[in-house]
């Protein structure tokens, strides 16, 4: 980036740009801070962004506020950096300008994003082009989801590694970096149209153990350099979660292989240091590559204490190792997914705007995989899930999805990952679907049980917990968890909805049904808008909302209880729907 400071105008257009962007679509506090901040900073008023003004200016705190007993504002602004750094690698990474909140303070920082789209890669070699974008979180989790509040307690365990490398291996990471400028610059069109990265690679002269091995997941070390007992807690309870998740590989030694720059390039290590003050321990993750930080985290004594250490290890674990997670971001930044990353990358694509083209990307390229023999049980949960998805929503690809299809696809998976999170959770998906509530249960909870670092797998528990009915029990789980992760997938919002709609809570319900705005492309997701809407008080909305359902989706607009019935929700749920849209002028409402 260039040092310049850029002119207000410049400034306020991104401004508004961030705000109505996807990134920022699903949290109303991270925009409302962002706002507040910029808005403050550029009226010269930098002075009074402190934690105690903003505690009360943004939310709604009294003058009773003890920032050392409340972390509102921390957490808050922990999350607005990590949303920041997600649009900047995503969305925004043609911005002109970039904002940033800098650690230790609140006051906005502005700079000229130097990033320019090169003619040709041989014009950025030439001009020493280079990429430092900030990775994407969609599972950004500042805080995790309390143990006391799920089903099942944490567990622990623990090891090490080294940090830098040599400056040949930085040579090696420019050249990968200004292929993923190319990519990226080009955008999530042109990935969803399926590049050839094999080919990509093979012309950088990268081509390798990586490109070739199409089941190969990024590698993750753990590496202690901090010491005592807090040290060795947050170590041992760092590797149990590294060992549940299915998106990654963990190398369970203490020393790495640094002599495969190609290896090298999908290779990870989360460093365990001492903390700036004493008794804080800081994780930060790395690329082994070129040593670059990709996520930081500090935690104080108390939060390695032995009843807090399995949550800030979740959230920590989940902002950086899904599929659209830190370390995948990174890889489709830098240009060098391949294989089964790529399809999880498209997968997760999907999840967070779910339409036809961004579903069809993700099936076919997993249906690839499982063609040519693939041995993952990921490539298999999946195709589950998304044949499911093409059931749902009547996608035009794969032709003739069929619920049975989906369950041959999910037993293969469950049988080559018995311990697969993702495997039993896609089985829990399709139970729930046929209308089985205690199937569906059981599965969501073995995935649960299986990996409980992972918000999403409490996630899922509660989704299922809602739609069998046990609404007081699934709503808090499915709560937290959206609380924990500013960017997650839109079924947890609409979830959610349901939960505090059938808990009498409907301005949560109203709130929830606002973060589904960014997808028209489901009926039910626009009848919930539709409610929620109409529970605001936003009439004019609720009319917009209540014509473009009528337009786009005149069957579900004639018979919306049909809907409700075909997907199995349970009846009373149906009935509180199908009552909340008559209400909001949807016909007779089925």
């Amino acid at each position: 980036m260039q040092h310049a400071t850029p002119a207000a105008p410049a400034v306020r257009e991104t401004l508004e740009r961030l705000l109505a962007s996807e990134t920022f679509g699903r949290s109303e506090r991270a925009r409302k801070l962002l706002r507040y901040l910029v808005e403050r900073e550029q009226a010269g008023e930098a002075d009074r962004l402190k934690g105690f003004s903003i505690a009360m200016d943004v939310f709604g705190k009294d003058g009773d506020f003890d920032p050392s007993t409340d972390a509102v504002v921390r957490v808050q602004a922990g999350r607005l950096r990590d949303l920041l750094q997600q649009y900047f690698a995503n969305e925004g990474v043609a911005e002109p300008v970039r904002i940033a909140i800098p650690r230790g303070g609140y006051v906005p920082a502005y700079e000229l994003n130097a990033i320019r789209l090169p003619e040709t890669s041989q014009s950025a070699i030439q001009n020493g082009a280079a990429v430092a974008a900030p990775s994407a979180q969609r599972d950004t989790a500042e805080s995790a989801i309390p143990a006391a509040a799920l089903p099942a307690p944490m567990v622990a365990s623990a090891p090490a590694v080294a940090r830098h490398l040599r400056f040949f291996w930085m040579a090696i990471a420019v050249v990968i970096a200004m292929l993923g400028v190319l990519i990226l610059r080009q955008g999530s069109g042109a990935l969803l149209a399926g590049g050839d990265l094999a080919a990509t690679l093979e012309t950088a002269g990268l081509t390798g153990s990586v490109a070739s091995s199409s089941e190969a997941l990024p590698l993750v070390y753990i590496a202690v350099k901090a010491s005592g007992t807090d040290a060795s807690r947050v170590a041992a309870t760092l590797r149990a979660g590294l060992s549940g998740f299915d998106t990654i590989d963990f190398i369970g030694r203490d020393t790495v292989d640094t002599t495969d720059p190609v290896t090298n390039a999908t290779s990870f290590i989360f460093d365990i240091l001492p903390g700036p003050d004493t008794g804080d321990i800081t994780i930060e993750l790395q690329s082994v590559a070129t040593g670059r930080v990709l996520l930081s985290r500090n935690l104080t004594a108390a939060d390695s204490a032995p009843t807090a250490v399995e949550s800030r290890i979740a959230g920590i674990l989940t902002s950086a190792l899904p599929d659209s997670g830190t370390i995948y971001s990174y890889l489709e930044q830098s240009g060098i997914q391949a294989g089964l990353t790529r399809c999880l990358l498209f997968n997760g694509k999907y999840y967070l705007d779910q339409n036809a083209r961004t579903h069809e990307a993700a099936y076919r390229c997993l249906e690839n995989l499982a063609e040519n023999g693939a041995k993952s049980s990921l490539v298999y949960s999946e195709l589950a899930s998304l044949q499911l998805e093409a059931v749902n929503d009547h996608y035009a690809y794969p032709p003739d999805a069929t619920i049975d299809k989906a369950l041959t696809f999910a037993h293969r998976a469950v049988q080559m990952g018995p311990t697969s999170p993702n495997a039993h959770r896609a089985y829990g998906y399709i139970y729930s679907r046929l209308g089985n509530a205690d199937e569906a249960l059981r599965w969501m909870r073995k995935a649960y049980d299986l990996n409980h670092y992972d918000i999403a797998m409490a996630a899922a528990y509660g989704y299922g917990l809602i739609f069998a009915g046990r609404y007081a029990e699934g709503t808090p789980i499915l709560a937290q968890a959206v609380d924990a992760s500013s960017g997650h997938p839109t079924w947890w919002d609409f979830g959610l909805f349901a939960g505090e709609l059938m808990l009498g809570d409907t301005n949560k319900a109203a709130i929830a049904s606002s973060s589904l705005r960014t997808t028209a492309t489901k009926s039910h997701y626009l009848a919930a808008r539709l409610i929620g809407a109409k529970i605001a008080g936003q009439d004019n909305l609720a009319l917009k909302l209540l014509d473009e359902l009528n337009a786009k989706f005149p069957k579900f607009a004639a018979n919306p209880r049909a809907t409700f019935i075909d997907r199995k929700y349970p009846a009373d749920l149906t009935e509180r729907l199908v009552g909340a849209l008559r209400a909001a002028g949807l016909g007779s409402a089925g």
